[in-house]
């Protein structure tokens, strides 16, 4: 019998994207509500109840509107795509690659927090470092990132195109969280293994999707005797027996020009580069990844495939 499958949120980008991924499918029925009925609470609740997995595609407060709506319903297991159960202990964090126990995780939990798009390349250059003990926790981490403006939602995807909007933005590129205080950086902390919040700096550029994570590191300020070469061994044993996220031969990466953002537009990998100058002691991981891809969309039908095969 296929898995019944609500997308609450599914005319949302992420709820779109998700609803993409399945469309030919034959092992999910999903379930719908009409656009117009979107905001018709006894209708959400009915198909929230009727799920076997119920996909959150809402803000955190809906998001939350949503699980109070499952009370007393023990047989509907949840993915939220918000950032409102992203460190919640009692929700698994949905990035399976992120350590060899959390895809059982996922597959075993009811609860299962989405990860960011931003934390994704973050935490995944950032965590076998921190697991192998190469960079420490109390190490002043900077994260940079800059993301295709699909990230922002509906909202920022009209003000990129469509220039007769009075909030229309005409920026080729621009920062954002300029007060340093951003939504992401607590899962960043927390699922990187850091003991001490990680620097964010984000910007969005004007492609539709992409994304490309940043984290700068000073040899001198990692364990005694660390190197580059070391760095990019640690990441390749720590991703190895998967196949979602790939580690760039450290030869290869070397030989590169440029790294493109939109590279992995419409695909739901990830790649992780290991760049370095041995002369000047200064590494920079890179994270290579869709935003809508892996850090969005993508992830959450994954976290669904593996609550599946239960």
């Amino acid at each position: 019998m296929a898995a019944k499958i609500f997308i609450d949120g599914e005319h949302g980008t992420t709820g779109l994207q998700i609803r993409t991924r399945m469309a030919d499918r034959r092992d999910v029925e999903l379930l719908s509500i009409p656009e117009a009925e979107r905001r018709n609470a006894a209708m959400r609740e009915d198909l929230l109840n009727s799920a076997d997995i119920a996909i959150l595609c809402l803000p955190d407060e809906a998001s939350k509107e949503a699980v109070s709506m499952l009370s007393g319903n023990n047989k509907v297991r949840v993915i939220d795509t918000s950032t409102a159960y992203r460190i919640d202990p009692d929700w698994a964090y949905g990035f399976a690659e992120m350590d060899k126990a959390q895809g059982d995780k996922i597959r075993s939990a009811r609860y299962v927090a989405n990860p960011g798009c931003y934390p994704t390349g973050a935490i995944g250059l950032i965590r076998p470092l921190t697991a192998a003990g190469i960079l420490p926790t109390t190490y002043p981490a900077s994260v940079n990132a800059v993301s295709g403006y699909t990230g922002g939602g509906k909202q920022m995807i009209a003000q990129m195109e469509d220039s007769s909007r009075e909030d229309s933005i005409s920026a080729n590129n621009f920062l954002y969280g300029l007060t340093l205080k951003h939504k992401h950086v607590p899962e960043m902390k927390i699922h990187g293994g850091l003991d001490r919040a990680p620097l964010f700096s984000p910007s969005v550029g004007r492609f539709p999707q992409g994304m490309i994570v940043q984290v700068p590191l000073f040899l001198d300020d990692l364990k005694d005797g660390a190197t580059i070469e070391g760095i990019h061994k640690a990441l390749v044993e720590h991703y190895a027996g998967q196949n979602i996220v790939t580690v760039v031969p450290f030869e290869d990466g070397a030989k590169l020009p440029r790294i493109d953002a939109e590279e992995l537009a419409g695909k739901d990998t990830m790649k992780l580069f290991v760049f370095g100058n041995p002369a000047t002691g200064h590494v920079n991981l890179v994270a290579l990844l869709d935003n809508l891809g892996k850090g969005a969309s993508g992830a959450a039908v994954q976290n669904m495939d593996l609550m599946l095969s239960a």
